[in-house]
C-alpha cells in the first residue's frame, strides 16, 4: 500500500447511516426480549381445560426458550462488535485527521525555517566521495 485516501467526511456519513441500523437492531433485540416471553406466555400449555394463570410450559414455549438459549450469545455477539467497530473506526478517522495535521503543521514549519545556503564551491559531498 502506497498511502491513505480517507475522506472524513465520507466516514461519517457511513458512521451516521450505521449507527442508525445499530439503533434499529438495538430496538429489535429489546423488542425480542420483551416479547419473547409474553409469547411463550400467551401459547399457553398442552393441557386443556386449565383455568389458571397462563403458563410458559408447552411446547410452543419450550421451542422459543430452546431459540433464545441458542442466540442470545449470537445475538450479544453482534450488537457488541458492531459498537466496537463503529467506534474503531471514528477513533481511526480521527486519529488520521490528527496526523494530516501534524504533517500540515511540520511542513509549514519547514518552509518557514531559514535557509542556511552552502558555502561557495561547497558541493555538500566530503572529500573522498562520502
Amino acid at each position: 500500500m502506497t498511502g491513505w485516501d480517507v475522506s472524513p467526511s465520507g466516514v461519517q456519513g457511513a458512521l451516521k447511516k450505521a449507527a442508525v441500523s445499530a439503533g434499529e437492531l438495538s430496538t429489535a433485540g429489546t423488542n425480542l426480549s420483551d416479547t419473547l416471553p409474553r409469547t411463550a406466555t400467551a401459547a399457553g400449555t398442552v393441557a386443556s381445560g386449565y383455568t389458571g394463570p397462563a403458563l410458559a410450559t408447552g411446547p410452543v414455549a419450550a421451542a422459543l426458550g430452546e431459540f433464545m438459549r441458542h442466540w442470545q450469545k449470537d445475538l450479544q455477539y453482534v450488537v457488541e462488535r458492531t459498537g466496537k467497530s463503529l467506534t474503531g473506526a471514528a477513533e481511526a478517522t480521527n486519529e488520521y485527521v490528527k496526523g494530516d495535521l501534524r504533517m500540515a503543521a511540520q511542513a509549514q514549519h519547514a518552509a518557514l525555517a531559514e535557509p542556511v545556503p552552502a558555502p561557495p564551491g561547497f558541493s555538500g559531498r566530503r572529500a573522498g566521495g562520502e
